[in-house]
Parts: C-alpha cells; sequence; structure tokens
C-alpha cells in the first residue's frame, strides 16, 4: 500500500534535513523503536507492535539508498522479521524537504508491505495508525528541534563520557490504542460480520451433508 503524509517542523530547511539524518536523535519520537547500530548509512534494530494481547517485534535493517542533501532528498528502505513468527515489513520511504516561512516542510511517501497479524488490520486501519503516527513524530520532533540548548546541557552533565548511554526499553506501538475507538470498532465489526458468514456457511455445508446422508424409506 501507499502512504502519503506532510508535516512541518519550527526550523530552517538545512537543520531539519541534518537533524532527521540523526537517527538516534530521532528515534525516541518513534513508538516501538530501538536503534542498535547506525554507521551513518545502515540502521539496524527492532521495532516492537502490539495487537491486543500480542506483542510482535521485528528485527531489521533500514538503509539509505539516497541522500540528495542539495535537493534535501532521501530514499529509507527499511525491512524486518518478526522474531517469533512468519510475519514481515518491508517500507520505501521517500522524503523531501522545502523550505517555509515559518520553518520546513518534509513530505513522505511511503510503499508498504506487511504480512502476519498487523496485516489483518487492512489497508484504511493501517492508513490511520499512520497519520497518527505521523502526527505524533512530528510533535515530538518539533519539540526536540526547539529546544537543542537543553539537550546540550544534558549531555554535558553526563559525569562519564566513556560509559555507554543506557536507554529505557521503549514502550511497544499499541495498534489498536493509535488507531482509536471508532477504527477499532470498525476492525471489531468487521471481524464479527466474517466471523457470522463463516459460522452460517458451515451450518449450511453441515445441513447440506446431513440431507444428503439421510435414508429413504
Amino acid at each position: 500500500m501507499e502512504l502519503q503524509h506532510e508535516f512541518t517542523v519550527p526550523v530552517p530547511v538545512d537543520e531539519a534535513w541534518r537533524a532527521l539524518l540523526d537517527i538516534e536523535r530521532v528515534a525516541p519520537c518513534l513508538p516501538g523503536a530501538t536503534v542498535e547500530e547506525y554507521d551513518g548509512t545502515t540502521v539496524t534494530g527492532s521495532v516492537k507492535v502490539k495487537v491486543g494481547p500480542i506483542t510482535v517485534t521485528y528485527r531489521g535493517t533500514a538503509v539509505f539508498e539516497e541522500q540528495d542533501e542539495p535537493a534535501h532528498r532521501m530514499v529509507l528502505v527499511a525491512s524486518g522479521r518478526e522474531t517469533r513468527g512468519q510475519g514481515t515489513a518491508r517500507a520505501t520511504l521517500t522524503g523531501v524537504l522545502s523550505a517555509r516561512d515559518d520553518g520546513t516542510a518534509v513530505s513522505v511517501r511511503t510503499d508498504l508491505t506487511v504480512t502476519g497479524r498487523p496485516a489483518q488490520f487492512g489497508r484504511g486501519v493501517l492508513a490511520e495508525v499512520g497519520d497518527r503516527l505521523v502526527g505524533q513524530f512530528a510533535a515530538c520532533l518539533a519539540d526536540r528541534l526547539a529546544e537543542p540548548a537543553a539537550a546540550t546541557e544534558r549531555e554535558q552533565a553526563r559525569p562519564d563520557e566513556a560509559a555507554p548511554l543506557v536507554r529505557p526499553e521503549p514502550e511497544p506501538l499499541d495498534l489498536l490504542r493509535t488507531a482509536g475507538l471508532p477504527v477499532v470498532k470498525r476492525a471489531a465489526a468487521a471481524a464479527a460480520a466474517l466471523a457470522a458468514l463463516a459460522l452460517i456457511a458451515t451450518r449450511l455445508r453441515r445441513r447440506g451433508r446431513g440431507r444428503r446422508r439421510r435414508p429413504r424409506r
């Protein structure tokens, strides 16, 4: 499926470009994401997704296939697989930044393919989840970009620069909570309708077999 989003951040386009390429800085704005390694081109990490009572963890990589700084255009290809299952996720994100009077507009086109349990929600629900996630990400990123001085002070306050920075385990991305109640109701109603149809079809088949087996008098 293809998704299209746009958001703005209150900083000049060059600053926004550098911030979006600073993966470790923006990763906390991505629900459920953990960055394990980043060499400037390839990101290795995991994403936890909660579907009702079940939590699914995807492990994989994301590679910047294009970083065109003069055009402020980037292409990121990410792929992952469930650690306990056969589900997969693959996304190609194309981002273009453009200057605005009040900051920078970021346009993102996503080509997404998902298999496994999250795919049961269908395109409509996943699109609404994507809309909400982009809104949350944009708000979080704007807050971080608006407080560079505070971030610098926190870094300087670390007593031992040689010690690794320990980050708390992120909460999984809760698809049902993120989708919102109206979307969940629609998904639940669709699932109930399909279950009812399946039950009716099963009963009709059983009745048909019973009639064929009934002996003649």
